[in-house]
């Protein structure tokens, strides 16, 4: 028999310690180390009287990608890669109130009689009540208000639904553990009995997960990677838009976005969040610049927004919203030390508009030309758009589908693009002329020239 003893498990990663630390040594939380005593089992490393089992040929398995059913919802199908997969295992996480059991719940009453709803959280009373709030029918849908693991899986057993959604993994608890629902040794044993009776069932599974205080999911890291696909529901819970982005997804392409309009009857999906997005814009504005990013397979139209004003701080501030703050630095030290303009006496504000995060180096350009115009106090033409990367040395690099960003700005009426040399176009775009540039100066250069917020 294995020796037994006091341990200590971190409540944040699940990593354990033979002895207790303030700080966890994988994860490096504070005051998360809990003692625990291991139960009795059988020596590490023992298969003595374990049967083999026989391998199976790849050949031989039947292949499941045509077998994808609609959710009902487009944004959500786009997201998952098409459509729900049997046996997928899906954990949705986001900030409280931000609608993760509204989508779910709509999703299940475009399901018919085939979906389990199965509520920890909520009484039936509340779900009800929150089904007649968004005109869903009741006819068809079934609810389990249940957290005991066992339970459930006895439930899913004999009804056999084609989709299940667990709302939330942290009220869940076994009875094999003896620690509190939510703890990581209960959320990582009922997601992994879970886990194993969608695969074996070919269920659907939809796991929803709180969030800690920096975003994150919360619970055992390991929680992520024993799911097929991992979403974050993204939006202000004051604000009319949501986002919906994949960051794992073994059945479709990761950083795919989906993006939702809140109304008074549920989640509705934004086919053109592009004109969303820059249904703002007015008459041309210092510090404005359009870009086309793309997620996933989607290209987006989004402005940028910058303001530099002078400072009275010794040290300069350097805010970006929706961008990344150190890169922001460093594109001013090239905006410098390649472009003669120097913001060392200047704080500098970039925002982009709608709630979007830009993770991509195609933003890099349009930083920088929002903050010269900022700083020159000139607008730039309306009909401009531009993307491109920056390096280190000043040049301005290509970016991946440059021809689908550029066919996306014509769709929307703008004029000129202003783009690198590598991403000139293969064929005219009808609508669009394309300007070039393979430095920051001749960007720059070509700002000068174009008329002033035409």
């Amino acid at each position: 028999m294995a020796r037994t003893g006091s341990r200590y498990q971190c409540t944040a990663c699940g990593a354990v310690q033979a002895k207790w630390a303030g700080r966890c040594p994988d994860c490096g939380a504070w005051n998360t180390l809990e003692e625990s005593t291991p139960p009795a089992g059988p020596a590490r490393g023992s298969w003595t009287g374990v049967q083999a089992s026989q391998p199976v040929l790849l050949a031989t398995v039947a292949s499941e990608q045509d077998t994808r059913s609609p959710s009902g919802l487009k944004e959500l199908d786009r997201v998952l890669g098409g459509g729900i997969v049997p046996g997928a295992v899906v954990l949705l996480g986001g900030d409280p109130g931000v609608g993760k059991s509204t989508l779910l719940l709509q999703m299940l009453a475009r399901a018919g009689d085939s979906g389990l709803y199965v509520s920890g959280e909520e009484s039936p009373a509340q779900t009800a009540m929150r089904a007649r709030r968004l005109g869903l029918p009741l006819e068809a849908l079934k609810l389990l208000p249940e957290t005991r693991v066992e339970t459930i899986l006895a439930t899913l057993a004999a009804s056999r639904p084609r989709i299940a959604v667990i709302d939330s993994i942290q009220t869940l608890y076994t009875e094999a553990l003896q620690s509190a629902p939510g703890s990581v040794s209960q959320v990582r044993e009922c997601a992994a009995q879970l886990v194993r009776h969608a695969k074996t069932h070919h269920t659907a599974l939809f796991l929803v997960g709180h969030v800690t205080k920096e975003g994150a999911l919360a619970g055992p890291r390991v929680l992520e990677h024993m799911v097929d696909t991992v979403l974050y529901f993204e939006g202000d819970t004051g604000g009319r838009y949501r986002l919906l982005r994949a960051v794992k997804n073994r059945f479709g392409a990761v950083n795919e976005l989906g993006v939702f309009a809140m109304l008074e009857t549920g989640l509705r999906g934004v086919g053109n969040p592009s004109a969303i997005f820059l249904s703002g814009r007015g008459t041309p504005v210092p510090g404005s610049v359009v870009t086309v990013t793309r997620e996933g397979t989607r290209q987006l139209l989004v402005e940028i927004q910058a303001l530099v004003d002078e400072t009275h701080l010794g040290n300069p501030r350097r805010v970006a919203v929706g961008l990344e703050t150190n890169r922001l630095s460093m594109l001013l030290a090239v905006l410098h030390r390649h472009g003669g303009i120097p913001t060392h006496d200047q704080d500098v504000f970039l925002n982009v508009v709608g709630g979007v995060r830009i993770t991509e180096t195609a933003a890099d350009l349009p930083q920088l030309l929002a903050v010269w115009s900022s700083l020159r106090n000139r607008p730039l033409p309306q009909g401009l758009v531009a993307f491109g990367e920056v390096g280190l040395s000043g040049e301005v690099r290509p970016v991946p589908a440059g021809q689908e960003r550029l066919a996306e700005a014509a769709k929307h009426g703008f004029r000129t693009a202003l783009v690198p040399g590598a991403n000139a176009p293969r064929r005219p775009v009808q609508g669009l002329e394309v300007v070039t540039a393979t430095r920051l100066d001749e960007a720059l250069a070509t700002l000068r020239e174009l008329p002033e917020g035409n």
